[in-house]
């Protein structure tokens, strides 16, 4: 049974599944944490899909006694397998009804698309205030369920969810539910399988068939015949834990449940409706591995946000029948952002309910944890010292507490950790741990230590699979151990690690390398990997690197990290590095990450150095830091009012200080980024902010910004195209664009057409009319509400004209404002113009075509369409066509008229 707390899977949501299973069938087992957990109640839809089983298959199925006997079996098989969960230890713990403790969880349509470009702590920072705005959640129970507007029937599921935040556990209240007879009635088999299991025989070949035979011994009666007459419903648990490799485009093609072949040939074919094309599919992941599965073969993708603040404290709640024990923690929670926004993770809760609850009902003196690295040292204290009854929080631990055996266990867990935190892996085989030294027939390594730490299943054919309760736990044991090298001078450890991999990079390391023996140069090297890391998968371990310079930290695991001795010099100099650290290609988000390490270093002067700009009067004068931008955009981000106006200007600092602003604009209504100097670059940073889901952004302004270019809107058009853009505004005046950046916004606004209100692209803008021509397609766009658009100084033509006039006569259009000025459109581009405006559906109120080389012939061709359309136009600019008197009476004397709604006419 898969789980996905751990490096990614790993704790089920904090509840850790036993089984009762008939003789000869495989057992699951799990010593996993119970936070009682988070999950959304699956319940019964209906569903209809061409290629089901027919009236008459299903009357076969409900006389065949034989078979009805055996999915009878199969569902007290999943039921024995899903009903009890175990919280804590073998030892310690008790087996627990799920229906009885667990908490709903809050599922979402769609998924945030930063996904790729954040680590998942930054996720939930930068989604954990945004929950109450999106729409109704998604029920578990409809999770096949075809809303309203959708055509097509549901096949295939993806759902996403960061590691532990339940994904696993609404997997397991599905399949009870189902198995209990509760809900889903129209799924005669329910087929549960995890990626962990699935890794054991990626090697072998196999047929569906059998692969359900061996998995489900309890099916073995099952022919291929009654198989394709059942509506059956695989689930595969835990994609970011596959070894397998999964390719959909050179893929065998299967049709027979009877053939055999790979693992991974079985999954794709399955999943693309080759084989059993009438069966369900739903697939859960972490985000980052997801893209494994090609978005044409998903119908659905929905994500598990995991708890809300008010399931945050539903969940201490229902943990403790104590209301003061749990109000206490529940206050405690909120003091500190951090631990607040990662308690959305139900595994998460646990931990901090493990710690809170020992150190409130114990003889402590301290104080109780206020940042992560503080959270997780005394929870690896209260797992190691639990069963002694010696740990208690405010007395100097001593490292003979921490026995020499649990030391050596500890160790090499974090050896273990950091190894394959580097490659990226959050599962681990018998092998794995024998290359870290960890003699897997030792009962210590599941004993005592290691049982809330590091959890060993034996899944499939006995053969074990380990991995830690949650990442976040890896991640803390992966920068105890290399801490512990640093202490204890294991310099090749550390020159292994920090190696950079440019030739350049590694001459000038060479001259540090002699000083990775001194605190804070240690620190900048890694800090500065981390930073240049593509894949962010270090930010949180540098975050506790940082934290593990405290010297409360440092106590509390001299057993581990050694007898260090870190001055307050050093700290200071630790300090410094992190405010001064910069590179052209270091992201915004990235950069906030520094900010993250000091505060996990208790170093609080910069955020409220922040605290008291941000009530200052006077914010334009005060020149702000590189460090102190990156602590602004993540206040700003993390504000709880959405922020009506964010002005790059108004804040005074460098180019570089402006970049690491940029973040913020994910929390505000209005971004006024004119003339900041932004690039391309800028962009790509702007985009990544932007796609936040949903966008609170409306109004976009990045004029007079002429190095952002074609290439800059390319980026920036990944935004507009996503589903969560709501944006109204856009204004692009002067920025150094051609044509191309109006295919790329055609494209981009075609696809979500709906909420653009003005557009503007003039001024320097070398659009021409092959530009208009693009624009027009998106125009022409039945979906299309634009209501300005700017085209001044484009370069443009008569031919521009002719297209916007066919485009805008095709179709009822919003266009209110249309500005042309400056541009060589001539008589012949006006007359073009003038179809729009005599045609009854016209609703432009405003016309400019100053500067457009037009004559006295232009305003006949004006006052002839107004005439036989005169509802509607009540601005008109003609000025620097070198008109006289003569040239424009018509017109005046339209607007003299009272038939006529002609308000302004501009000419001299």
């Amino acid at each position: 049974m898969e789980e996905e707390d751990g490096a990614g899977s790993a704790a089920s949501s904090c509840v850790s599944v036993r089984s009762d299973r008939s003789k000869g069938e495989p057992r699951q087992f799990s010593n996993e944490p119970a936070a009682t957990i988070a999950s959304a109640k699956c319940g019964e839809r209906s569903r209809s899909r061409a290629g089901l089983q027919t009236a008459s298959q299903s009357s076969c199925v409900q006389t065949d006694v034989g078979l009805q006997e055996v999915l009878d079996e199969h569902k007290i098989s999943l039921r024995r397998r899903c009903e009890r969960v175990t919280e804590g230890s073998d030892e310690t713990g008790s087996r627990t009804l799920l229906n009885r403790i667990y908490t709903e969880l809050y599922i979402t349509e769609g998924q945030s698309e930063e996904v790729h470009t954040q680590h998942e702590v930054r996720q939930l920072e930068t989604t954990s205030k945004t929950d109450g705005l999106h729409d109704a959640p998604i029920r578990c129970q409809d999770i096949f369920k075809a809303l309203p507007d959708q055509q097509r029937p549901i096949r295939v599921v993806l759902t996403n969810g960061v590691a532990g935040v339940g994904k696993t556990f609404s997997v397991q209240k599905f399949t009870l539910d189902w198995a209990e007879g509760l809900e889903n009635q129209h799924v005669s088999v329910v087929v549960l399988l995890s990626f962990r299991e699935l890794n054991l025989i990626r090697d072998e070949q196999y047929s569906l068939l059998e692969l359900l035979h061996v998995f489900h011994p309890t099916l073995q009666k099952v022919t291929a015949e009654k198989l394709a007459v059942s509506q059956l419903l695989f689930i595969f648990d835990g994609l970011d834990e596959s070894r397998l490799s999964l390719d959909f485009t050179n893929r065998k093609l299967l049709s027979d449940v009877t053939q055999k072949s790979s693992v991974s040939q079985l999954l794709t074919n399955l999943i693309q409706g080759n084989l059993l094309p009438s069966a369900l599919v739903w697939i859960t992941s972490r985000p980052a591995a997801a893209n494994q599965i090609p978005p044409t073969c998903v119908d659905r993708l929905t994500e598990v946000r995991g708890f809300t603040d008010a399931q945050k404290e539903e969940y201490f709640r229902r943990r403790f029948s104590d209301e003061e024990l749990s109000s206490r923690i529940i206050s405690h929670m909120k003091t500190s952002r951090s631990l607040h926004i990662m308690c959305s993770i139900p595994v998460f809760c646990w931990i901090t309910a493990t710690v809170l609850e020992h150190m409130l009902t114990t003889e402590q003196r301290g104080e109780l944890p206020k940042t992560l690295t503080d959270m997780y040292s005394h929870f690896l204290l209260v797992q190691t010292k639990r069963k002694k009854n010696k740990y208690h929080e405010g007395h100097e631990t001593s490292p003979q507490e921490l026995t020499e055996a649990d030391r050596e266990v500890l160790l090499k867990l974090g050896r273990l950790a950091f190894e394959h935190l580097e490659k990226g892996n959050i599962m681990f085989y018998q092998e794995d741990l024998e290359q870290c030294g960890l003699d897997v027939t030792e009962a210590s390594v599941y004993s005592g230590v290691c049982t809330e730490i590091f959890k060993r299943e034996c899944v499939i054919f006995q053969k074990p699979v380990y991995c830690f309760v949650h990442l976040s736990i890896q991640e803390f044991l992966a920068a105890v151990y290399m801490f512990h090298c640093h202490t204890n001078r294991k310099t090749k450890v550390l020159k292994n690690f920090l190696k950079p991999k440019s030739l350049i990079k590694m001459i000038s390391s060479l001259f540090d390398n002699k000083d990775l023996q001194s605190l804070d140069v240690f620190l900048r090297r890694a800090m500065e990997k981390s930073l240049q890391s593509k894949n962010v998968h270090l930010d949180l371990f540098v975050r506790f690197l940082h934290g593990l310079c405290l010297e409360s930290n440092q106590r509390l695991l001299i057993g581990l990290l050694g007898q260090t001795e870190t001055s307050p010099e050093t700290i200071q100099r630790v300090i410094n590095n992190l405010k001064k650290m910069n590179s052209d290609k270091i992201s915004p988000d990235s950069s906030i990450n520094i900010f993250h390490c000091l505060m996990e270093m208790n170093h609080l002067s910069l955020f409220q150095e922040i605290q008291e700009f941000l009530k200052s009067e006077n914010r334009s004068e005060k020149e702000l830091s590189e460090i102190q931008c990156s602590a602004l955009a993540f206040m700003l981000q993390m504000s709880e009012e959405v922020l009506d106006e964010f002005n790059l200007l108004k804040y005074k600092t460098s180019e570089r200080g402006r970049l690491r602003l940029i973040p913020a604009v994910r929390n505000c209504r209005k971004a006024r980024l004119s003339d900041c100097d932004l690039s391309k670059f800028s962009c790509d940073y702007l985009a990544a902010a932007l796609k936040s889901n949903p966008s609170h952004l409306r109004e976009l302004d990045l004029s007079w910004n002429n190095k952002l270019q074609d290439s800059g809107v390319k980026h920036l058009c990944g935004f507009l195209e996503s589903p969560g853009c709501k944006l109204e505004a856009l204004r692009l005046w002067d920025c150094g664009l051609s044509e191309i950046s109006c295919d790329y916004l055609a494209a981009a606004l075609n696809s979500n057409p709906s909420h653009l209100r003005e557009l503007e692209l003039s001024y320097k803008n070398f659009l021409q009319d092959s530009g208009v021509m693009h624009l027009c397609g998106f125009l022409g766009n039945p979906g299309c509400g634009l209501e300005t658009l700017g085209l001044r100084y484009c370069g443009l033509s008569e031919i521009s004209c002719y297209y916007l006039a066919v485009t805008l006569n095709s179709k009822p259009s919003h266009l209110r404002e249309l500005d042309l000025s400056y541009n060589n459109l001539q008589d012949s581009g006006v007359m073009c113009l003038c179809g729009i405006l005599e045609i009854p559906g016209c609703g432009l109120e405003t016309l400019r075509l100053g500067g457009c080389g037009l004559s006295e012939i232009s305003c006949d061709y004006l006052a002839a369409a107004l005439n036989s359309n005169p509802s509607h136009l009540r601005e008109l600019e003609l000025w620097g066509n070198n008109l006289k008197d003569p040239d424009v009476k018509q017109l005046s004397d339209l607007q003299q008229s009272p038939d006529y709604r002609l308000e302004t006419l501009r000419w001299r």
